[in-house]
């Protein structure tokens, strides 16, 4: 006899779409939250991954993948951050390829899409979770629920925290593992459909679920947490078995400050969930002051938290109705289970909140919702008032969503808008004070450096690059103070050393500039730059052939470093090395055939070695030896006058 389990979609009658159109509806309107992110820039974490990268360019072997990070470093070096992401990387790899280089729409796009299938592919996944299995003496089959599931999807689309995921290009890696753990999920599901034969167990779909888990869990490591939400999908739904025992765990925290804080830092991201209006792209650096007495009133939050969450779980396992008792545990597992790994419970992470990683746990959130309201709908009398308050609630989702999108389409919308969410947070105020800087705006970056300096009097980097502009501006006492702090707080700073090193020089201690120099290039070995002003700094003392080897060793690690190329000719011209000068112009131009500098360092040379007619060109008009056809590098003053008082060590 089959057992009927209670269908929510008597509930919510007025969300009546046949699944097609249901699917077209939640594509559609996923499409007009984000659609505006289309055409904007690489983002914050976006030069580290992609711009940055090599293993994108053609030149890298595909097979580097598997033992590179997402950010392209080896996975055995210690500065590696570990996080294994093989199949993402490769589709940045393949964006990059089509696309001919870094132009940021079609990553945009591809995120797009993603985003809205996603999206159309919870119609069926809430189908699943909401609608119920009915049972019968031939097996189990799926019973879908197309206006539940309509509702908690168009939820999932329009949710404003999902903006980091689709905006941001690096939020691919979140976007792809939630496709492929759905998909997972659902193939998991399909292996217990009741099939024509009368079987209801298909051991080829849990093999592709397994395929499908592993490919998402090389997306993000996020998606091994599939295995264990197929795993409490088959004890709940599919054999009726009790995980009371598994929730309590969960339930035995320590009473530590540490906890307390943890614990906050979870109420934090349900509030996100609830609430999404103040988002942030980096919730890090005092974004979130930390608890330090029980009498601090923010304990409310995290006991509000689990007072909710227990009182479901409550629910969930002594509910006499089993289609409650059901759709209550699976909305908690996709709540709870996909947001482990980022918990702190298992391993440290480098975040206390992260938009990011909400993606997958809003799943059960949407559940949690959409079921509550069905109940409320249910009780409520006035169920167009109800209707009403949930299609206003989706529509400043989709407007919230479509602000935060622009927000994102350039560094400079994105870190301003941090500010008024976290001004405690040193490194918003350092990321608005580099865009700042990189726009040539020093006096304002200055600021908000100093700001950040203030907020975290540990921020290394925040230093550097403050000292950095004051070493520019020729304030060097203090950029030499802000240096030599940054490299006492952290000894291997190469950057700082090397800006440090630079400093002493302009104040002409030259040996300590040495020493600095040496210092970083023994924490960071492949360092051109730092070879390079080293070069520099020796030729100022005369030691000609060290400095050859400084900038000789510049342009082995990089060789198309032009100022350490140059610098290399026109020493060798200086001290009357015509013949040696000669050979690594033209070395540098096979290498860098473009560069103007280096073409006139050349032909200063060749002019100097009377080769007037080298198959390098000669100007029409004062026969003058150049390296383009488009203008002389003479006195005839095509271009400029030539004076060799303006030739020297750069």
């Amino acid at each position: 006899m089959a057992q009927t389990e209670p269908n929510l979609d008597h509930d919510v009658s007025w969300f009546l779409l046949p699944p097609y159109w249901a699917k077209m509806v939640v594509g559609l309107i996923s499409l007009l939250c984000f659609v505006n992110s289309y055409d904007g820039d690489f983002v914050f974490d976006d030069s580290e991954a992609i711009i940055n990268n090599k293993d994108l360019r053609a030149e890298t072997p595909l097979g580097d993948l598997w033992h590179h990070d997402f950010w392209g470093s080896k996975l055995s070096s210690n500065t590696s951050h570990k996080s294994y992401r093989p199949l993402t990387v490769l589709t940045f790899r393949i964006n990059y390829l089509f696309a001919g280089g870094f132009y940021p729409v079609g990553f945009h796009v591809v995120n797009i899409i993603l985003h809205c299938t996603i999206s159309v592919l919870m119609v069926d996944v809430f189908s699943i979770l909401l609608g119920g299995l009915q049972f019968s003496n031939k097996g189990r089959r799926l019973n879908l629920t197309p206006k539940t599931s309509l509702l908690a999807a168009l939820l999932f689309a329009v949710h404003p925290v999902h903006t980091e995921c689709v905006a941001g290009i690096v939020g691919r890696a979140d976007l792809l593992c939630a496709l492929f753990f759905l998909l997972s999920f659902l193939g998991y599901c399909k292996a217990f459909r009741e099939h024509k034969d009368g079987h209801h167990f298909s051991l080829f779909w849990v093999l592709v679920s397994v395929l499908l888990g592993a490919v998402a869990m090389l997306c993000k490591e996020q998606g091994i947490t599939v295995l264990g939400l197929n795993a409490v999908f088959d004890a709940l739904v599919i054999n009726k078995l009790n995980v009371l025992e598994f929730i309590q765990k969960l339930l035995h925290k320590d009473k530590s400050l540490e906890a307390i804080n943890y614990n906050y830092y979870y109420s934090l991201n349900a509030w996100l969930l609830l609430c999404p209006w103040w988002l942030c792209f980096d919730w890090s650096m005092g974004c979130i002051p930390l608890i330090k007495s029980v009498s601090d009133w923010r304990i409310i939050a995290l006991a509000a938290l689990w007072f909710c969450l227990i009182g479901l779980i409550c629910q969930a396992l002594c509910s006499e109705d089993s289609h409650k008792r059901r759709i209550l545990t699976l909305g908690l597992g996709f709540l709870i289970i996909p947001f482990l790994p980022a918990s702190n419970l298992f391993f440290r992470v480098g975040f206390v909140v992260a938009e990011r990683v909400i993606y997958l746990p809003s799943i059960g959130y949407c559940i949690l919702f959409t079921y509550g309201f069905s109940l409320l709908s249910k009780k409520a009398k006035k169920k167009k008032i109800l209707a009403a308050a949930v299609l206003g609630l989706l529509l400043i989702n989709v407007m919230r969503s479509a602000l935060r999108s622009s927000q994102w389409r350039s560094e400079e919308q994105l870190f301003r808008s941090a500010l008024s969410v976290c001004p405690l947070n040193a490194k918003v105020h350092y990321n608005v004070g580099k865009n700042l800087a990189d726009k040539g705006n020093q006096s304002a970056a200055i600021k908000y450096y100093r700001e950040a300096v203030r907020l975290n009097p540990k921020y290394v980097h925040a230093m550097n690059n403050l000292g950095n502009i004051l070493k520019e501006r020729n304030e060097l006492q203090e950029a030499e103070e802000l240096l030599s702090l940054a490299v006492q707080i952290q000894p291997d700073f190469a950057a700082a050393w090397m800006n440090l090193g630079i400093v002493q020089n302009s104040l002409r201690r030259f040996e300590e500039a040495e020493q600095s120099y040496w210092t970083a290039i023994k924490h960071r070995k492949k360092y051109p730059d730092c070879y390079y002003n080293l070069g520099r700094l020796y030729a100022d003392l005369n030691r000609h052939i060290d400095a050859l080897n400084a900038w000789r060793n510049a342009t082995v690690l990089k060789p198309e470093h032009s100022l350490a190329w140059n610098n290399m000719i026109i020493l060798l011209d200086n001290t009357g090395n015509l013949a040696q000068a000669e050979a690594v112009g033209r070395e540098a131009l096979e290498l860098i055939p473009n560069d103007h500098s280096l073409m006139f360092s050349l032909a200063n040379v060749l002019g100097k070695s009377q080769k007037y007619k080298e198959e390098i060109g000669q100007c029409s008009n004062c026969s003058f030896p150049n390296l383009s056809n488009d203008y002389c590098i003479g006195d005839c003053g095509m271009f400029f006058i030539y004076n060799s008082s303006m030739c020297g060590i750069m």
